[in-house]
């Protein structure tokens, strides 16, 4: 009887373990299961991660190569340009140094022209005219000075006479600038009357002509002397001609022209009586007076030019005026 109680009881016992251990079979199953999916999913990752890695790297490799490239073109362009440089530079030093060289030859080339003039103006003033040639240009210029201070003389009346004409038409600026006219002439006339001409050892009374000037239908021979007088002569005309326009314009005067100046009509300032005729250098003083007037009272400098305070007629006008032509 004591039997037959415990058998079941030992039985469900014995179901109870087997019931755990299939329990605690299933339990460890499972957890099998997830460490597998998750060393699974671990093992996946890690194949992703690889792969990006391998793809990070392959770009990076890309990239790499790209830039290479680039420094490369970037390095030939530099190239490139840097050869183009040294080009234009070795261009530009051959341009320099044949600049330079054309240069000194033109400077060699003037240097050897003027030696040249300076030796033929030296062989002309060397040859001596002869000692009758000599004593008669003297004579004639002993003749020339007196008959000239004469005039000057002369000349006082007449220009008193102005004066006066100019007092009454109220042209004042043209009455001071004949006082002054006359000033520089009465300079003149005091040097003429003191100084002491050296006619033996002047050079102008034994040196040859060198050039011919037409004037009056005829033509002319001076020397060099003689033509710096004549330029004089052009040069104080436009000096004078440019005040006495000033001065008309001054006194907005209409009525009157260069003629009507007394230093037009007179055409004496800065000579001398010496080297050319009282008539050639009243001729070429006019000549300057005239285009000088015209730049003083219209306010320009068509024929001249304003340097240091002064009215200089310009070199091209002056030669035009003179025409001097040489002859030896």
């Amino acid at each position: 009887m004591k039997v037959n109680i415990l058998s079941p009881m030992v039985m469900a016992v014995v179901v109870s373990t087997l019931s755990l251990a299939g329990t605690g079979t299933a339990a460890e199953g499972q957890q099998q299961r997830k460490e597998d999916q998750q060393q699974e999913r671990v093992q996946k990752q890690a194949e992703q991660d690889q792969k990006q890695q391998q793809q990070r790297a392959q770009q990076q490799e890309k990239q790499q190569a790209q830039k290479q490239q680039q420094d490369q073109k970037q390095l030939e362009r530099t190239q490139q340009q840097s050869e183009q440089e040294q080009k234009e530079i070795r261009a530009w030093q051959e341009h320099q140094r044949e600049r330079i060289e054309r240069q000194s030859e033109q400077k060699e080339q003037q240097r050897a022209q003027q030696q040249k003039q300076e030796q033929i103006q030296e062989q002309k003033q060397q040859q001596r005219l002869s000692q009758q040639q000599q004593q008669q240009r003297i004579k004639e210029q002993r003749q020339s000075v007196e008959l000239y201070r004469q005039h000057l003389e002369q000349e006082e009346r007449l220009a008193r006479e102005h004066a006066a004409l100019l007092q009454r038409q109220r042209r004042l600026a043209q009455y001071r600038f004949q006082e002054e006219y006359l000033e520089r002439l009465r300079q003149q006339q005091n040097y003429l009357r003191d100084h002491r001409f050296d006619y033996d050892n002047d050079p102008y009374f034994y040196t040859p002509p060198i050039y011919r000037y037409y004037r009056g239908g005829r033509y002319y021979q001076i020397n060099e002397y003689a033509a710096k007088w004549l330029r004089q002569a052009v040069r104080y005309g436009y000096e004078e001609g440019f005040r006495a326009g000033k001065a008309d314009r001054d006194d907005r005067w209409r009525g009157g022209s260069y003629k009507d100046s007394y230093a037009y009509r007179d055409a004496n300032y800065g000579y001398n009586g010496y080297y050319v005729s009282r008539a050639d250098y009243n001729y070429y003083f006019r000549e300057g007076f005239r285009r000088g007037y015209e730049d003083g009272y219209n306010s320009r400098y068509r024929y001249g030019r304003f340097d240091n305070g002064n009215f200089s007629i310009l070199d091209n006008i002056l030669s035009q005026i003179l025409g001097f032509q040489n002859i030896r």
